[in-house]
C-alpha cells in the first residue's frame, strides 16, 4: 500500500485500536491519535492522560509515531467483549 493510501485509511479511523508492524518486523500496538503527511501517531492502549496544566508534553511524549512509509501491514484490533 502507498502512503497516501495509510494516510488515507489511518484519517478515517482516528480512536481506533490498530497493529502495525514496521518492515523491520517491529510490532506497534495502540490507537490512532493523529495523522500527518509523514506519520501515524499512536497512544498506547490504556494510558489516559489527564489534560491539566503541564500535561501537554507529557501527552506529547506518550505518542509513537511510526513512518507512514515504513509500513508493512496494518491491521485493526479487536477488542474482547467481558461480561
Amino acid at each position: 500500500m502507498s502512503r497516501e493510501k495509510y494516510y488515507d485509511l489511518c484519517n478515517r479511523n482516528i480512536g481506533r485500536e490498530v497493529e502495525i508492524r514496521d518492515h523491520h518486523g517491529k510490532v506497534y500496538v495502540g490507537s490512532i491519535d493523529r495523522v500527518d503527511r509523514e506519520c501515524v501517531y499512536l497512544r498506547p492502549i490504556g494510558s489516559s492522560v489527564d489534560p491539566g496544566h503541564g500535561t501537554y508534553f507529557f501527552a506529547a511524549a506518550a505518542l509513537t509515531a511510526i513512518a507512514l512509509v515504513s509500513i508493512a501491514s496494518f491491521s485493526f484490533r479487536r477488542r474482547p467483549f467481558f461480561f
